[in-house]
């Protein structure tokens, strides 16, 4: 597929971004706790979404439905925040649910917050210098985590 390029305005500065056709070559498997193959096609469904909400998205899925969304924040942490509080708000439980985010996890403090939630399983790019900690986090609160390669910024 010939690749497009979006352009974006802003008073006198300009965005251009490259279209983003791909969803991911391979999900790499992170931590030591493996996802089980319902897992994946639910990471895969909020994956898909997650790619579709404006920058900093991160979303809350389970059973194929969205239940929150956390997007447009500078933080990856007020995005979980924001999108825990989202769903708690219009009454969904996150137990069980699953979280995708279209950019990495610069620090471990989203693993930390959506683990009081006993989410199932997490999917994003990787590919931060911090990717070690996050992976560490993600293996203490025993949740799985799929790296996918690919970053999904949406601005």
């Amino acid at each position: 597929m010939k690749k497009r390029q979006i352009i974006n305005s802003a008073g006198d500065f300009v965005l251009i971004q490259d279209s983003d056709y791909k969803l991911f070559d391979k999900l790499n498997v992170v931590t030591k706790l493996k996802p089980n193959k319902k897992d994946i096609e639910e990471l895969k469904f909020g994956w898909v979404v997650c790619k579709y909400v404006k920058s900093n998205a991160i979303v809350f899925t389970k059973n194929y439905q969205l239940l929150g969304s956390g997007m447009g924040q500078t933080s990856r942490i007020d995005a979980v925040n924001f999108g825990a509080e989202k769903a708690k708000n219009m009454g969904f439980d996150l137990k069980g649910s699953y979280l995708a985010s279209d950019a990495f996890f610069p620090f471990k403090d989203s693993i930390v917050s959506v683990s009081k939630f006993k989410i199932k399983a997490i999917i994003q790019p990787g590919g931060s210098i911090r990717d070690n900690e996050v992976i560490e986090e993600a293996n203490k609160k025993n949740i799985p985590m799929v790296f996918t390669g690919i970053r999904h910024f949406n601005h």
